[in-house]
């Protein structure tokens, strides 16, 4: 198990690859990926039981990207993991490529489900929750959602679902950056308090600072131990580690130029 010092260097890493790729793509999610990058990192090389060499091993747990636009960021934790190797990284949004703009569960090892459609992740999710606890499996299903994505009914009718049959075994976390495609989530649809609308839902909820891997382990940590299903939400900065994407909507869904990656990349050495 690496220690949280490792994990920052990882985490470091994984923003310099994620941005590459989408340069090299000529397009991808620069902002939404940097600022779930401390999240993934704390869960794949710290808190999952996952084995790369076996993908579909049984006891492993899950993980749905139901923010299915921060593909980038997923192929390069799964990459670094050891899913597949590193050459693969360059193809990404490529023809026939493994690594498409959003996962593809049919082409890439350790992709548990095709998602992009926002707000369908937590679905699958409960039932994927709910088939493991039928089976008395002790494994743990993590979510990842954008806060804008929280404005699709479907999220609500899951939360219920996961509410009533007692999902312990379910953890989503929300990435809160404040921002959606079209600008403030404040502006776009406000969604008031996030935290009093899962409480009253019978959820387990806690906070974090998504940005440290010391809270969102230990909340994790504190997560398992519910009788209920989980939600940390994780206040965050859209593109952190890039000063000049950090906070602005308009990188949710573009491609650094030449010069701004090069900038970008000094920035996170």
């Amino acid at each position: 198990m690496k220690n949280f010092i490792e994990l920052e260097n990882i985490a470091k890493q994984i923003r310099r690859k994620t941005l590459e790729i989408i340069f090299n793509a000529g397009s991808g999610h620069p902002g939404g990926s940097l600022s779930s990058v401390d999240i993934g990192t704390s869960l794949f090389f710290y808190l999952m039981n996952h084995d790369p060499n076996n993908p579909n091993w049984k006891d492993r747990d899950r993980f749905i990207l139901s923010k299915g636009h921060a593909a980038p960021l997923l192929y390069v934790i799964l990459q670094m993991s050891g899913y597949f190797p590193e050459n693969w990284l360059s193809t990404f949004r490529k023809i026939n490529s493994p690594l498409q703009g959003h996962p593809n569960s049919l082409k890439c090892p350790g992709i548990e489900v095709s998602t992009g459609s926002l707000g369908q992740g937590l679905s699958i999710a409960c039932g994927m929750a709910l088939s493991l606890k039928k089976d008395n499996m002790k494994s743990i299903v993590y979510t990842l959602h954008g806060d804008g994505e929280l404005n699709e009914g479907q999220i609500w009718e899951a939360v219920m679902f996961a509410a009533h049959y007692k999902l312990n075994n379910l953890i989503a976390f929300i990435d809160k950056n404040d921002l959606q495609i079209d600008g403030s989530t404040d502006e776009v649809m406000s969604m008031k308090s996030i935290e009093e609308k899962f409480s009253a839902f019978n959820w387990n909820v806690l906070t974090c600072d998504g940005h440290s891997i010391t809270d969102i382990v230990n909340k994790t940590i504190e997560a398992k131990k519910s009788i209920k299903p989980s939600v940390i939400i994780a206040k965050t900065i859209k593109g952190k580690g890039v000063s000049f994407m950090e906070n602005v909507a308009g990188w949710h869904g573009k491609s650094p130029s030449k010069i701004e990656l090069q900038l970008a990349l000094e920035e996170l050495e």
